[in-house]
């Protein structure tokens, strides 16, 4: 029996909304869903008019419908804002090669400029050689960290006042169970922030789709007939976050409220004031905002370069430990370069000093004679 939709618009309902169990027709649906968005973004206060706004664009749904309703939101309510479209290619050979092409028609679509950088050129790596090194085990480690300061990087490049994440109500609340499966108090504290960084050295990053559905936003993308991609990452069926995805997921089929709840109870999270909260500054090394001392991404970086992947995985002091025994053996080594060098130059010595005559030296023989013993006394110097 055909049901009317609830909005009493007169239409008869044809989809159901998961968030709120409510029949609506497709337009109402549309109509609730950037509601609900700009709402958001008021009450939040997350853009200024004339701001300029990075959308981080995957070419994934999130991405393609936040790019779509603010788009839309910033024409419908005159925001004032100037959007432009930042992609990261990570290098992920049959995933985001084919996903960028969804991206330039998002750009041709919402005729918003884009720009796009790579791993390899910011870091000279890419994550196909990084899990080839690496393994899948700790992949989506690299990838996160370098995608993070990568927006940061792109993001200054162009000037912008703040980016723009697709993250929605289900990834926030899977984040919240994944830190408090791992006792992690300083990222629990700042997941459920709408808004974060923004201090004088940083870019501040803003999620207006955070209390959207992930089943509305793929129900919106699919009767607005956005042009979205849809494959999973190659690497990420191992990642820690499909446990807690698919724990949530669980939860929400008996209790459908739960992503809302989980969120709800993340924001009003209190911490004693002897828990120890991260002091954000600057990276020595390469200026970018960081809470440690050298950043995450950089001791990943000099990890990959010094062939030793898993220095940035763990405790730092465990990434020390490896840092000091490779530093021994490379000394060890260069010792055993230099003896063998010296030894070498030595038997030459002794060639020349028979091959040559008694006040009858060639001057070219003197000389390289006097060259032979000078490298001599440095080899024997520096061992």
């Amino acid at each position: 029996m055909p049901i009317d939709c609830k909005a009493k618009c007169g239409n008869r309902a044809s989809l159901k909304r998961p968030k709120t169990g409510d029949a609506l027709c497709k337009d109402c649906f549309f109509a609730a869903f950037e509601a609900e968005i700009h709402h958001t973004i008021t009450t939040s206060k997350l853009f200024r008019r004339g701001e300029k706004v990075a959308v981080a664009a995957s070419g994934g749904k999130d991405s393609t419908v936040l790019a779509h309703v603010l788009k839309l939101l910033n024409e419908r309510h005159n925001y004032g804002l100037d959007l432009v479209l930042l992609s990261i290619d990570e290098g992920i050979t049959g995933y985001r090669d084919d996903s960028l092409e969804t991206v330039k028609q998002n750009r041709d679509d919402y005729q918003m400029p884009l720009k796009i950088l790579s791993y390899e050129e910011l870091y000279g790596w890419t994550m196909d050689r990084i899990v080839a090194q690496i393994g899948r085990s700790n992949n989506c480690t690299f990838c996160g960290v370098f995608r993070r300061q990568a927006l940061d990087r792109g993001a200054k490049l162009l000037g912008v006042d703040s980016i723009a994440t697709g993250h929605n109500a289900d990834d926030i609340a899977e984040t919240v169970l994944m830190n408090i499966l791992r006792g992690d108090t300083a990222r629990l504290r700042r997941c459920t922030d709408i808004r974060t960084g923004g201090g004088e050295d940083s870019i501040p990053r803003v999620k207006p789709l955070k209390y959207s559905y992930e089943k509305e936003i793929v129900m919106y993308a699919h009767y607005k007939k956005l042009v979205y991609f849809s494959t999973e990452c190659v690497f990420a069926p191992n990642a820690y976050r499909g446990h807690a995805r698919a724990f949530l997921k669980d939860l929400e089929k008996v209790r459908p409220s739960v992503i809302m709840d989980i969120i709800y109870s993340g924001e009003q999270l209190r911490f004693k004031d002897t828990v120890k909260k991260p002091v954000r500054g600057n990276c020595e090394r390469c200026g970018f905002v960081s809470s440690q001392q050298p950043c995450k991404a950089c001791v990943l970086l000099e990890g990959l370069n010094r062939g030793l992947p898993k220095l940035g995985i763990g405790k730092k002091s465990k990434g020390d430990r490896m840092i000091a025994k490779q530093n021994q053996e490379l000394a060890l080594r260069e010792r055993a370069n230099l003896r063998i060098a010296m030894d070498k130059l030595f038997q030459h010595f002794q060639h020349l000093k028979k091959k040559m005559k008694y006040k009858y030296l060639l001057i070219k023989h003197r000389e390289e004679l006097f060259i032979i013993r000078a490298q001599c006394q440095i080899i024997n110097h520096g061992t």
